[in-house]
């Protein structure tokens, strides 16, 4: 029986560890889909959002301990605040430098943009910041009424899930019933119809890089208060990991980026605790060619046929 319930113990850390990590990637994975979804473009450069977004807070909350200001929540508030409002300037920026001017152009044009938008971005932090990685501090405080599960679950995982199932509700909210939600839909179903029943689908498509990196900046915070440190080249990891999610689960869908998400989060956590850990990257990016030989537009997507 004892065996049994540490067995039990183990799967529960484990379950709540992958879904922790799962939630962080599906909060990256939402910019690449709804990007994907409006424009079918892979933004490569998302994943350095999400590393400044992390960088901001950072600084942020340096310079707060700096004028003694010291209230956990007022520091984590103000943080994620900057962070998010300065990673959706950068988002937007993005757009109108690297891919606005290539709307019409051949598809690897943008393709290629977004590359060196990507490598660009990693040498501006690196010249700016450093190569080391720097200490992160807890922005998040502990619960008192989680003490009774602390050795499963701790504050830092409480909140990433309780905040990226709030941000899925009202992300959902937003895309469904109101009406930048309803031009977003109509731009990714079609932009020409879309541009003569009035909409300006220029404000569309930079209204969803601001939501995309908003949302990567969010993760960002989390995860560098959850892990305790940062460097340049964590944006590039998280990046490839939440693009994978996004394919996993179909790419241009948002529930399909959660759940790809989720099922890579559980799928990486699973196997470094039966397995290996050495074997973390192996195992998402099995699970990815798994997906793509028996189902290539995903676990969510929908098959689209082209015509010539």
């Amino acid at each position: 029986m004892d065996n049994l319930q540490v067995e039990l113990q183990y799967f529960l850390e484990l379950f709540l560890g992958g879904l922790t990590k799962g939630s962080i990637y599906a909060l990256i994975a939402l910019g690449y889909t709804m990007v994907y979804g409006i424009i079918e473009l892979i933004n490569f450069a998302h994943g350095e959002i999400y590393m400044i977004g992390a960088f901001t807070a950072l600084i942020i909350a340096t310079v707060l301990n700096i004028m003694g200001v010291n209230h956990a929540a007022l520091v984590l508030l103000l943080s994620a605040g900057g962070a998010v409002v300065y990673a959706s300037a950068y988002g937007y920026t993005v757009e109108k430098i690297a891919y606005s001017p290539l709307r019409n152009a051949p598809r690897l044009s943008p393709l290629i943009s977004a590359i060196g938008m990507s490598i660009f971005l990693q040498n501006y932090v690196l010249l700016a910041q450093t190569s080391n990685f720097l200490p992160f501090p807890k922005l998040i405080p502990e619960f008192e009424f989680l003490e009774p599960i602390s050795h499963i679950m701790g504050s830092s995982e409480f909140t990433i899930i309780c905040t990226t199932s709030v941000i899925m509700v009202l992300l959902t909210i937003l895309i469904k019933f109101t009406k930048i939600g309803k031009a977003m839909r109509a731009t990714a179903q079609d932009k020409s119809m879309a541009l003569l029943l009035g909409i300006n689908v220029n404000h569309v498509i930079s209204f969803t890089f601001i939501i995309g990196s908003a949302l990567a900046a969010v993760g960002g915070v989390l995860i560098g208060s959850q892990m305790g440190q940062i460097n340049f080249y964590i944006g590039f990891i998280a990046g490839i990991k939440a693009f994978t999610a996004a394919v996993l689960g179909g790419i241009g869908s948002i529930p399909g980026a959660v759940l790809g998400g989720l099922v890579l989060g559980w799928t990486e956590s699973f196997g470094t605790g039966y397995i290996s850990s050495d074997y973390e990257d192996v195992f998402a990016f099995t699970l990815l060619v798994l997906i793509l030989i028996f189902k290539p537009s995903g676990i969510l997507g929908r098959n689209t046929s082209q015509k010539v």
